[in-house]
């Protein structure tokens, strides 16, 4: 059966499984202090062009997103997400777990606006109980969302100035974050995002690594301790080098763009074979994520020779179903799945 259930089914890229086994049995400093895990931030920085950014590795974007969120906020704030954001729905109340809400507003095709979250933030100031309530104290983005939509540069940039008006972080996560800059339909750089947003982290888990994803304070904001901070929140890994050799390879050689476009390339082929069968789309994504409308009927037997995720229900007799490419996939996956639709 060929799968393309999400962008991490496969274990990691070769060049990565090769690093690991060369350097297996280095005995090296724990807690991402070794050669390797410096030689990865310098890398990033100067991928992002920020040299006084600072660069921490965590395990997974879970952990990733609520350890960020919790230390950053003061206990009296909350961050504002889109009703569709990964914290607010696929994170099992992670962030509620460290005692911060998440504070939902509408969105559309998973993105938020600049005029409804300053309206959120200015409604909220302007409500005489606002004491009473939990303060929006950040700013949460997914890049690409969760529906494979991208924010442009304006958007973006527009956003970061509500932010900055009401001084708060704007925090995006980049768990696909490679997908999103090698889309055709992007318009940002990694140093864009640097410049723009106060913290975002690089996806790695999804983007060709075992596991990991980058995380990067831009502003000079890193909280105070924050080592101390992630241990405490159970997510300090002793062999960072783990880390560090898998961001290191990533981004020796414009890997991590690399087998990104690659994915991205994969998705425009994807696409033209649906819509040759006639299969109708959710939403126009530009990235590797793909929303297809299925027949209940026709979803299951599909099933039977193809794996895929269920996302939503749409009505009574059909589903939006997504398809992911990834890094791994392969023209013979393609092949297989041309076949699969009939």
């Amino acid at each position: 059966m060929v799968s393309f259930e999400s962008d991490y089914i496969a274990g990691a890229h070769p060049q990565i499984i090769k690093r690991l086994t060369e350097t297996n049995l280095e005995c090296l400093p724990g807690y991402g202090t070794d050669k390797y895990c410096e030689s990865a931030k310098e890398k990033i920085k100067a991928a992002c062009k920020c040299e006084k950014a600072d660069v921490e590795f965590l395990v997974g974007g879970t952990q990733t997103n609520s350890v960020i969120i919790s230390t950053m906020l003061k206990d009296y704030e909350g961050v504002v997400a889109a009703a569709t954001g990964h914290v607010s729905i696929h994170e099992a109340g992670a962030i509620e777990y460290s005692g911060h809400k998440v504070l939902e507003i509408p969105q559309s095709n998973g993105k938020i606006s600049a005029e409804v979250l300053d309206n959120y933030i200015a409604t909220f100031y302007s409500d005489a109980n606002h004491e009473h309530m939990v303060f929006p104290g950040m700013v949460y983005l997914s890049h690409p969302t969760e529906y494979g939509t991208l924010y442009t540069k304006k958007e973006l940039e527009d956003i970061a100035a509500v932010c900055h008006t009401y001084k708060i972080p704007l925090f995006l996560d980049g768990a696909r974050l490679g997908y999103g800059l090698m889309s055709r339909a992007s318009d940002m750089t990694l140093k864009d995002i640097a410049d723009i947003c106060d913290v975002f982290y690089i996806g790695g888990t999804k983007v060709g690594a075992l596991c990991g994803e980058a995380v990067v304070f831009t502003k000079e904001n890193k909280p105070k301790h924050f080592m101390n901070s992630v241990k405490k929140r159970g997510a300090l890994l002793a062999k960072g080098r783990l880390l560090g050799i898998q961001f290191d390879t990533l981004f020796t050689a414009d890997l991590y763009l690399k087998i990104s476009r690659s994915a991205i390339d994969k998705a425009e082929k994807m696409k033209e074979i649906f819509a040759d069968k006639g299969y109708k789309f959710y939403l126009e994504s530009p990235t590797n994520q793909q929303f297809i409308i299925l027949e209940n009927g026709r979803m299951e037997n599909l099933k039977k020779h193809v794996a895929f995720s269920f996302w939503e229900k749409l009505d009574d007799t059909h589903t939006v179903v997504r398809f992911a490419t990834s890094w791994s996939t392969t023209d013979e996956d393609l092949k297989a799945l041309k076949n699969a639709l009939g």
